[in-house]
């Protein structure tokens, strides 16, 4: 989901509470903050020597002991407003930043309206060689780049 039909999605249901489901269908608690938003931009060589780009925009989603809080759909598009001038495009994907054990970042994937508030599915980020056809590495495998030289 882009930060464009996110946003739309959060004007068209102002005062309807959020929730994030977890790749593994565990929601996060209701009672999260988003303590940072911002667009992140990742420059780096892939294993096959090509100079690469990408950007997101990010959520970054805090649990704290106040188990009253919650964000619902025009407070978090009140945030996003306030972030407008760090984004480029609202072409960007967005992605939730989350700590359960270890950081991990989520893109959002999917996006519902259900009678109990804005549910968004979260998805699941996995490293991959960007060289393969210079690695060596068959299209179908998935198994990574293993090519001597190589990643």
């Amino acid at each position: 989901m882009n930060l464009r039909e996110f946003q739309d999605l959060l004007a068209r249901h102002p005062d309807t509470p959020l929730h994030f489901a977890l790749p593994d269908g565990d929601l996060v608690p209701a009672h999260f903050h988003v303590t940072e938003v911002g667009r992140i931009r990742k420059d780096f060589i892939d294993c096959g020597g090509t100079r690469r780009s990408e950007s997101s925009c990010r959520l970054q989603v805090w649990i704290a002991s106040d188990t009253d809080h919650r964000l619902n759909a025009s407070k978090l598009a009140a945030i996003l407003k306030l972030a407008t001038p760090l984004f480029d495009s609202d072409d960007l994907p967005v992605e939730v930043e989350y700590e359960a054990g270890v950081v991990s970042q989520y893109p959002v994937t999917d996006a519902d309206a259900t009678p109990s508030g804005l549910l968004f599915q979260l998805g699941s980020k996995h490293t991959d060689c960007l060289a393969k056809d210079r690695c060596g590495v068959p299209l179908a495998s998935a198994e990574g780049c293993a090519a001597p030289g190589c990643c």
